[in-house]
């Protein structure tokens, strides 16, 4: 059975700790018994063909992102999920991740863009379904709505309203940035390292298929 992991709240430290607490596959021990005439057993029926086994989800590392491309094989096509994430200290010394993710079966750019999920540990911050926030660094700054999402892991999470002209502006300033300054309405969230952002998407796009261009040339 295919294990789904919401990989915007897990950051890149949370997926590498999930892929490794998934379970071995059940082994089998023999057991010996004293030798004795066992009774006539009816023919055991045919069992279907196993599964072909799924691909182990790949992880590399540029900069302070990590990304992970996950396949599964759907019998029909080659479905995948592309992922790339960061962690940072934000406002107030609390932990959080800004995670990005996409499947190559949704709307790919230049159409959409992936979803940009922040998730951290601070209950201070405002929520909702239309939350103003900025992003941005001294060069220039891009004003964005988020809904926040129900906490995971105790963490609470809000994801940017996936409007294709403004995923695209904010993208591009995650790409010139050297850290980028989020604040949700007055509230501080954090400044979050952009190093190895641009390697990072770039992976994505070789993974899942799109163009990377527009924002990462």
């Amino acid at each position: 059975m295919m294990r789904l992991f919401r990989l915007a709240d897990l950051g890149a430290v949370g997926v590498l700790a999930a892929l490794m607490a998934l379970p071995l596959p059940d082994v089998a021990l023999a057991q010996t018994a004293p030798a004795q005439a066992a009774p006539a057993q009816p023919a055991p029926a045919q069992v279907a063909p196993a599964a072909p086994a799924q691909a182990a989800p790949k992880l590399e590392t540029f900069g302070r992102w990590s990304t992970l491309v996950d396949e599964v094989d759907t019998g029909e096509d080659l479905r995948k999920t592309c992922a790339a994430s960061t962690a940072f200290i934000g406002a107030g010394g609390v932990p959080g991740t800004l995670t990005l993710v996409i499947t190559n079966g949704d709307a790919l750019p230049p159409d959409a863009y992936p979803s940009i999920t922040i998730a951290v540990d601070n209950k201070d911050l405002p929520a909702g379904k239309s939350v103003a926030a900025t992003f941005g660094d001294d060069k220039g700054r891009v004003a964005a709505k988020l809904h926040s999402d129900g906490a995971v892991n105790g963490r609470l999470s809000w994801t940017v309203d996936n409007q294709a002209k403004t995923s695209l502006a904010l993208l591009r300033v995650m790409r010139r940035a050297s850290a980028l300054d989020v604040s949700f309405g007055d509230a501080p969230v954090g400044s979050i390292s952009m190093d190895g952002f641009t390697k990072a998407y770039r992976s994505l796009g070789a993974s899942c298929g799109f163009p990377t261009a527009d924002v990462a040339p």
